[in-house]
């Protein structure tokens, strides 16, 4: 809720489970983000607040916690649009990741990960990381979350912007970091990447979770190839998803 006033989410209950790829799809306005700052304690900074039901991460509840100590507890994000700081160098950028990060050897292991799955980081890392292309600042700020080791990695639109070859290739760098370990919680609106690589997914709506399931249900779902991946019949012309009368709402409130 933010403000005490706007309720943004209405009993929404999503899961990563550990090594999973989900994917969480909705339209501008479903509620995708305000999901992202109430999982990584940045709802406090946009005056918002969880009212009600409780955020846990491996066991613990982390819903009261500052974002500093969700970090270090493991959650790591990249913020849409990439947000790199722009008149500092590609090695800079990278060191703020690891700020949280105490262990010297950790940070060693983490920066060499990094330039392993970037090699044009490596080779940039003197660079001006305003003057990299934008996939390469994407590639620069998923490289920076990972700086602090996280067991989950939070994308927010990592494919926003970006040409067809350099979202395969975002799609690609996702699915090498899970297979190292690092779950991931992909928050997208092109659901045919998403899906195309995930474990499960949710499709949000106005502040809910209205579709879950199987990626491969859903890609085959009629609603969703119309809504997300432009695949519609001529009947009536383009529909909301929310006056699809077949579509099934799945109320799933906080207990």
């Amino acid at each position: 809720m933010y403000n005490d006033v706007v309720l943004v989410l209405r009993g929404l209950s999503i899961e990563v489970g550990d090594g999973q790829i989900v994917a969480l799809l909705g339209a501008n306005g479903a509620g995708k983000t305000t999901t992202i700052r109430a999982i990584t304690g940045l709802l406090d900074v946009h005056e918002g607040d969880v009212t009600k039901g409780h955020i846990s991460f491996n066991g613990e509840h982390i819903h009261d916690k500052d974002p500093s100590a969700i970090v270090r507890a493991g959650i790591g994000q990249v913020l849409e649009g990439r947000r790199v700081f722009a008149e500092m160098s590609v090695e800079e950028n990278l060191r703020t990741g690891a700020y949280t990060n105490r262990d010297k050897a950790a940070v060693e292991r983490a920066n060499d990960r990094v330039m392993d799955l970037f090699p044009i980081l490596a080779e940039r890392r003197k660079s001006t990381a305003g003057y990299l292309s934008g996939g390469e600042q994407q590639m620069l700020a998923i490289g920076r979350a990972l700086m602090a080791d996280p067991s989950l990695l939070i994308l927010d639109e990592p494919s926003l912007g970006l040409a067809p070859r350099l979202v395969q290739q975002i799609k690609e760098i996702i699915v090498g970091i899970n297979e190292q370990g690092t779950s991931v919680l992909l928050i997208e609106q092109n659901a045919n990447m998403a899906l195309s690589i995930s474990n499960f997914g949710y499709i949000m709506e106005t502040g809910k979770v209205v579709m879950d399931g199987d990626p491969v249900k859903l890609l085959a779902d009629e609603d969703v190839q119309e809504f997300y991946l432009g695949l519609h019949s001529d009947e009536g012309g383009r529909k909301s998803f929310r006056d699809v009368k077949h579509y099934k709402r799945r109320k799933r409130w906080l207990s």
